[in-house]
């Protein structure tokens, strides 16, 4: 059970999706993602048209504060107010009347203006939910707040107008990393926004188009519900047959497999991660009573008995086995021998993202198979909801060379910092002699404040300051490894975790690991590694003196007998929720066998 020792205290609950209140977040540096070109060529004319107030335009005052009765009813009406309205975006010369760029920011037309549209100025979509970094109105809003900071097609917007403070940006980034919804609120912009909004609720994302036929396929996780209040890692099956919609030249010689260069996922906005593997088993084990029930997820026929590979059986719902507490599907399915990560094939731990490969460089997945699906979801909310994800892949033009991927989880469990301390905990990783690193990345949970990535010879290839906002840095060209020498092919990665400290090195009881705020195993988190904890410093009274266990509350007491203390804090400890911690390398690469070798 979740842990309430100490009833008096409101417990902690700081959404994993969420930043806290006027956190701010690295604009520079971020120009390396895999899907963003460094530069953008400059264009006469842009999508985001870059618009600030004007004279003839009456500009609306900034929301008060909620106590003198502003309110709005979503996020995105607090946005539509506080930017589109209060920066002149809606001006009749700008994004109004004059409709500049093609964009009507009008209200009542807006959300449907931005969300998934092409920009006329650039590759990327005006919002693409799940993803600031390749939506073009963040860039656009960005370059005017932090000058040089992003590279973009035309002027900053607003021209003419003051730029958006650091939490109005703020509260664009998480409005967009929260899958950009239409209605409801996303936790932590009500104070960037200065806005009065209803209690937040799960959102669901906007579905992601399928590829256009013959240029792809899409796959779609069956739905699963969750339960309110509640933090859970599922691992469920389905099976999937796409072989009818594969053009013979993007087969490998056997017929058996497609080929492809590019990957998007998406999901809802409520997940930590998904992790989709291809299962070591034949079809006809879809019938082990380890999977048990199999039936109809979402549709006409939910909740109706299903076959596996009768992929017309549930109408518009998806046939799917039961969801099963888990950790990495490990355990999960019939005996294999074979873990079900080795056999990953997508997968995100953010609402949107992203994988292109380099010219020639491919990976490849059978036509036909069975999909272990593991998503580990938070709900933080009163309502309970359905989890929604789809991946497309991108068939390959070319077939040189197959893609490698770094997963690297030799450290992974790694963090111990003790209540009110700071830890560096680092590791490496041996690339093999010809590689071509051209994707970086890494995984880590909330505690972990710096993520680093040093080359041969300490040269610095990566910096992640953002644990659920992780930056993916693009090499291009991608960077050669060719030596002998295994020193000069190998990457040293740290990871900085602060547990319950201020900026100033002062405790922070906020921010501390939590023995009340270990997840309930039965919920389906917490049930492959422990993640309880035993309390050794206090929270409350005498914050930071030790104390010894959740039965101590008398250490903690300001003054005998005072009654305001509280034992709470515990040390970091590695596990699968995220109330525990992770440290995991990630990357993509080919390799071009040194000369004389096969």
């Amino acid at each position: 059970m979740r842990h309430e020792h100490h009833p008096s205290k409101s417990k902690i609950r700081i959404a994993p999706w969420a930043s806290p209140a006027r956190t701010r977040w690295p604009l520079i540096n971020e120009t390396s993602v895999p899907w963003i070109p460094t530069i953008i060529v400059a264009l006469a004319l842009s999508g985001l048209a870059a618009c600030g107030n004007t004279a003839s335009t009456p500009v609306i005052p900034g929301p008060q504060a909620c106590a003198e009765g502003t309110d709005y009813p979503s996020t995105f009406a607090a946005i539509e107010a506080a930017i589109f309205d209060r920066h002149g975006c809606r001006a009749t010369a700008c994004h109004g009347a004059s409709i500049a760029g093609g964009l009507d920011l009008s209200p009542g037309r807006a959300w449907d203006n931005l969300i998934d549209v092409p920009s006329t100025a650039s590759a990327l979509p005006r919002v693409l939910p799940g993803d600031r970094r390749r939506s073009f109105l963040y860039d656009k809003l960005a370059a005017a707040t932090d000058p040089g900071g992003v590279a973009i097609a035309g002027s900053p917007m607003p021209v003419g107008a003051a730029p958006l403070s650091a939490d109005e940006l703020e509260g664009v980034r998480l409005w967009i990393q929260g899958g950009a919804p239409r209605e409801g609120t996303v936790p932590g912009t009500e104070q960037l926004l200065d806005a009065c909004l209803p209690e937040p609720a799960p959102q669901l994302i906007q579905p992601l188009a399928a590829p256009a036929p013959g240029t792809g396929i899409q796959l779609t996780m069956p739905t699963f519900d969750l339960p309110s209040d509640a933090e859970v890692e599922y691992c469920f099956a389905s099976w999937y047959d796409i072989s009818n919609q594969v053009p013979a030249e993007f087969l490998d010689p056997t017929g058996q497999f497609f080929r492809f260069s590019r990957q998007t996922l998406r999901q809802d906005a409520q997940s930590h991660h998904l992790i989709l593997s291809l299962a070591p088993i034949a079809p006809e084990q879809l019938d082990d009573p380890s999977f048990g029930a199999w039936t109809c997820k979402g549709g006409e026929r939910a909740g109706q008995s299903c076959t596996p590979t009768d992929l017309d059986g549930c109408g518009t719902g998806l046939c799917g086995s039961e969801p099963e507490p888990t950790f990495a599907c490990i355990g999960f399915g019939p005996p294999t021998g074979v873990p079900p990560v080795g056999g990953a094939i997508g997968g995100a731990q953010t609402a949107q993202a992203e994988s292109r490969y380099p010219e020639g460089v491919y990976a490849q997945i059978p036509v036909r198979g069975v999909l272990y699906w593991n998503s580990h979801s938070f709900n933080q909310t009163d309502t309970a909801t359905t989890m929604h994800a789809w991946l497309n892949y991108y068939f390959a033009d070319s077939f040189e060379r197959p893609l490698r991927t770094i997963f690297n989880t030799n450290a992974i469990f790694a963090a111990s910092a003790p209540p009110f301390t700071s830890e560096v905990v680092c590791n490496d990783h041996v690339l093999p002699r010809g590689a071509r690193l051209f994707e970086l990345s890494s995984h880590v949970h909330r505690w972990g404040k710096h993520f680093w990535i040093d080359g041969p010879g300490g040269t610095r290839l990566y910096d992640n300051y953002v644990y659920n906002d992780p930056v993916y840095t693009r090499f291009d060209p991608p960077l050669a490894f060719d030596s002998t020498d295994a020193a000069a092919r190998t990457l040293h990665y740290c990871v900085r975790y602060e547990n319950g400290v201020n900026p100033d090195g002062s405790p922070d009881p906020e921010t501390v690991a939590r023995f009340s705020q270990v997840p309930d195993p039965s919920l389906g988190a917490g049930v492959f590694i422990d993640s309880s904890c035993e309390p050794v410093a206090c929270v409350s009274g005498r914050v930071a003196a030790p104390c010894a266990g959740a039965d101590d509350d008398a250490s903690c007491d300001s003054a005998t007998g005072a009654g305001d203390g509280w034992c709470d804090a515990c040390p970091l400890r590695g596990g699968e929720t995220t109330e525990t911690e992770m440290f995991i390398l990630l990357g993509q690469y080919y390799v071009v066998p040194p000369a004389g070798e096969p």
